[in-house]
């Protein structure tokens, strides 16, 4: 009592009555602030709803759809959790579990639930003025490996998983999973979750159920290496940095999913395991999970999506531009309906310029040099490199929504191209002749006698069109277009067959040196493609302009072979960069006679 007075006169020695109250006054608001602050951060915590704990580990796409009655809400996301709000006038939850060939659905309608991803805890609360059952159906033909169900009982051992759930009322369970498998690289980790636990409490009345959904960690990144492409997808908030050649995504760019940090390097041109090719193409890096302190602040949105793509590589010859960029460009972008912006690294102005018709059909936004772009972009959606086909000039339908004939119906539309189908020629008629277009080049490869060949053909009844096609691609396309017949030397110009009509017929005369399986896989598999007819000249030794430089019994003309053994410079040095043809017009008037044969068919 005495240190209370004592204490008590030294503080109103220190202060006057006026300043006692005003410090008293701070000291309870100081109080009243701190409490304010744990009531804020704590709020999310003090539900009153028990919180049940469900735990997923499968390797399948999960859906969440609720549905309740006067408005609706939609976050969509490809290979991510999808949480989608319709409102009736019950609340009706449906978790989908979606692989290739299965379908799951359980259907949850609840006074109030609260979800849980586990790790980190994220709850949300949804009311109704309603409970009923839980149901859940699921069947599938794909197979969850290493992963397990249970509810209110352990999943049975064995290679496949399974489902297995006591007998609580309202509650109806019925599942098959077998093994899934997938080709696709992923870069965000699998979240290793043993089991589902479930527990359930009554909340109100005894026929009122409470649930917890916990989802597993979800992959908004997926890669795939397979034949000659290399690609990423990327979704939720991904932030384009030109500078550093990177895409971002933060650790929880998305409601619901968590991110592994991770990172990956990819050159984006189609043409995987060309390493002269990639060494010319500017390596763009792949990152996920990154903290959001490290991730680039946005400095320009877009609400579209965005496709990175390099026009180095073999861009400028005319083969690679097609099946290198364009046809890989047109089944990567075709799915957005023009709905995408082209971020284009290794810029080349000479070939946007030669194919712009052909951009703007697939994009209504303009180019991004992002090589050069100091601001950093952000997209709901990128992705990274051009999903192509193993094989040359070729879109497989069976793996694909697209194909060749819907390619070349976006060029003829692109281009303005009016012929559809090449004549179909009719017995006994005189008045009509069929287009032949000789395809002839200035260096390599090139007829050294066209005229003759020309002559030869207008006496079987052809009406002939000699040019050259160059990197005007409208001029060439509508010259290609209306004919009904081209012939060429191997080579890139012959890959203009793409704005040839159906049913036209494509002569590739083949030179020496071991060319037939270039000439296969160039543009005798894709001609099938394409709807069009295909017939192949091979050359005899006396037709290539090699006798004039190397004696007969050179390995260069009696063993060709030998020459490829030495590598594909080699070879390229001789018979592609170094040979014309002298074509034996007699020899190869039978080649001809038969066009106009499949032309009546």
């Amino acid at each position: 009592m005495g240190e209370k007075m004592m204490y008590d006169t030294i503080f109103a020695r220190s202060f006057s009555r006026y300043d006692q109250k005003k410090l008293g006054y701070g000291a309870f608001l100081g109080c009243l602030l701190i409490a304010l602050s744990f009531c804020t951060v704590f709020k999310p915590y003090l539900g009153p709803l028990p919180v049940l704990d469900t735990r997923l580990s499968m390797d399948g796409l999960k859906m969440l759809r609720i549905t309740d009655s006067s408005s609706s809400l939609t976050l969509r996301g490809n290979d991510s959790m999808r949480i989608i709000v319709n409102e009736t006038s019950s609340s009706e939850i449906e978790m989908v579990v979606d692989n290739d060939t299965s379908s799951s659905n359980e259907t949850i309608s609840n006074d109030r639930i609260s979800y849980n991803i586990v790790p980190p805890v994220f709850n949300d609360t949804i009311s109704s003025s309603k409970t009923q059952g839980i149901n859940h159906i699921s069947s599938s033909n794909e197979t969850i490996r290493n992963n397990s169900f249970s509810y209110n009982t352990p999943s049975p051992a064995g290679d496949d998983a399974r489902m297995s759930s006591s007998k609580t009322p309202g509650i109806n369970y019925t599942s098959s999973f077998s093994n899934v498998a997938k080709s696709n690289d992923i870069i965000s980790s699998n979240m290793s979750v043993p089991e589902v636990n479930d527990r359930s409490s009554s909340y109100r009345n005894s026929s009122q159920q409470v649930r917890d959904v916990v989802f597993e960690k979800m992959k908004p990144i997926m890669c795939s290496t397979e034949g000659r492409t290399e690609f990423c997808e990327m979704n939720g908030d991904i932030r384009v940095e030109g500078k550093s050649s990177t895409a971002f995504m933060a650790a929880s760019s998305q409601v619901g999913t968590l991110v592994e940090n991770s990172s990956r390097i990819i050159g984006p041109y189609a043409r995987k395991g060309d390493e002269e090719a990639l060494n010319r193409v500017t390596k763009w890096s792949i990152k996920s999970g990154v903290d959001s302190y490290a991730v680039p602040k946005c400095d320009q949105k877009h609400r579209v999506p965005a496709i990175i793509f390099s026009l180095g590589g073999y861009a400028g010859n005319n083969f690679h531009d097609y099946t290198d960029i364009v046809i890989p460009l047109y089944l990567t972008s075709r799915q957005f309906d023009g709905e995408v912006k082209f971020l284009i690294t290794n810029k080349n102005p000479w070939w946007i310029n030669k194919f712009q018709l052909v951009l703007q059909k697939l994009s209504r936004y303009e180019l991004i040099d992002i090589d050069k772009e100091e601001n950093v972009h952000c997209f709901p959606r990128v992705i990274v490199g051009l999903k192509r086909d193993p094989k040359e000039l070729k879109i497989d339908p069976s793996k694909s929504p697209y194909s060749m004939k819907e390619f070349r119906l976006l060029l003829r539309s692109a281009y303005s191209l009016k012929k559809d189908t090449a004549m179909k020629m009719k017995d006994h008629d005189q008045t009509r002749r069929p287009r032949l277009l000789i395809l002839s080049r200035k260096r390599t490869r090139a007829f050294t006698n066209t005229n003759d060949i020309a002559r030869m053909a207008r006496r079987l009844g052809y009406k002939v069109i000699i040019a050259e096609v160059d990197s005007n691609v409208a001029r060439a396309a509508e010259i290609v277009n209306s004919c009904d017949v081209m012939m060429g030397v191997h080579g890139a110009g012959l890959t203009n067959m793409v704005f040839l009509p159906d049913n036209a017929i494509l002569i590739q005369v083949v030179p020496i040196g071991g060319f037939e399986w270039l000439a296969r896989t160039d543009f005798e598999e894709p001609s099938k493609g394409m709807n069009l007819g295909y017939l192949e000249y091979k050359i005899k030794t006396e037709e290539s302009t090699l006798i004039q430089q190397y004696p007969p019994d050179h390995e260069v003309l009696s063993n060709p072979s030998s020459i490829q053994k030495q590598g594909w410079y080699a070879f390229k040095s001789i018979y592609l960069q170094k040979q014309n043809v002298n074509l034996d017009v007699n020899r190869f008037r039978p080649t001809l006679l038969r066009a106009l044969e499949l032309l009546h068919q």
